[in-house]
């Protein structure tokens, strides 16, 4: 457990180093403080950075070099936290905290919050065409991949369905699983694939390390709805229950925590099947234990 710590403090530093070079203050860029700072304040509210780390270990997992992998790694982050920002707003999930401290919109105010996650939303097209330590070839599938896995086959599409879900009670387990793998599996999904890009995998370990991810994103929603019930605005660093406030249709309120959980075993089951086509996976097998063990 040790190594494992070790090694996942390690990837945590590399990407929170990078953030801050990727979107610091110049003289050129002064009078878009007030946007930087909104922008910072959010990427630094710390979280586990799982996606990066995914997009890491990947790499690593296939003998490359962990430098192909900064540029990735930082772009999904703040996709991620782009995300997280505009879930927060009032026209949206509406919750005043994120990460124990008040949400981007809280923070400073509404228009700026959005335009922070506008920003956050392609700055990281151009940090990835801009690595010197990515091939041409690499950049333009890296850029291909990510913007789907985001857009309206990916993240924003599963919102919208998610929303939709909330006027609606006859949401099917099917309809769930489907908008759990848009709006949560592809961005996790992506962060392997761009991995194993970074490593200069073939298609079989692309393949592999997307069903992974599509498999580690089922369970990690799962568990996410689960704490939203049975944790602590203390523990999560934000506020509990929103599911049943906001009406939100999830796998939780339809099944049973019982058999939410049976399900979230196995996706995570399959998932570490999955990872047999990685020679060097043993970090990751223990990542994916540790996100169906977590407790926040």
């Amino acid at each position: 457990m040790s190594n494992f710590n070790e090694k996942m403090a390690q990837y945590k530093a590399l990407v929170e180093e990078n953030l801050k070079n990727y979107n610091s203050h110049t003289e050129v860029n002064e009078p878009q403080k007030n946007l930087i700072d909104a922008m910072n304040y959010s990427l630094e509210a710390g979280g586990k950075r799982i996606r990066p780390a995914l997009v890491f270990a990947f790499c690593e997992a296939l003998g490359g070099n962990i430098k192909n992998a900064v540029a990735p790694a930082a772009a999904i982050e703040m996709i991620h936290t782009f995300s997280l920002i505009h879930d927060d707003l009032p026209a949206m999930d509406n919750d005043d905290f994120r990460r124990g401290k008040p949400s981007c919109h809280k923070q400073f105010n509404e228009a700026l919050a959005i335009l922070a996650g506008d920003a956050l939303s392609v700055l990281p097209f151009e940090i990835i065409a801009d690595s010197q330590e990515l091939s041409s070839d690499q950049k333009v599938l890296i850029i291909s991949v990510l913007a789907n896995s985001v857009g309206r086959d990916g993240m924003i599409g599963g919102q919208v369905i998610d929303m939709e879900n909330e006027e609606r009670d006859d949401v099917t387990e099917e309809e769930l699983r489907n908008m759990y793998r848009c709006k949560t599996g592809q961005l996790i999904a992506v962060s392997c694939v761009m991995g194993t890009i970074c490593g200069e995998g073939g298609s079989i370990h692309m393949q592999a390390a997307a069903e992974y991810g599509l498999r580690i994103g089922l369970a990690f929603q799962i568990i996410d709805d689960i704490l939203d019930i049975t944790s602590t605005q203390e523990e999560l660093g934000k506020p509990v229950g929103s599911d049943e406030r906001e009406n939100k249709r999830t796998l939780v309120s339809l099944l049973g925590i019982e058999k939410a959980q049976k399900i979230a075993d196995k996706a995570t089951s399959e998932a570490l099947e999955w990872l047999d086509a990685f020679e060097d996976n043993a970090f990751l097998k223990e990542l994916t234990e540790t996100l169906l063990r977590r407790k926040n």
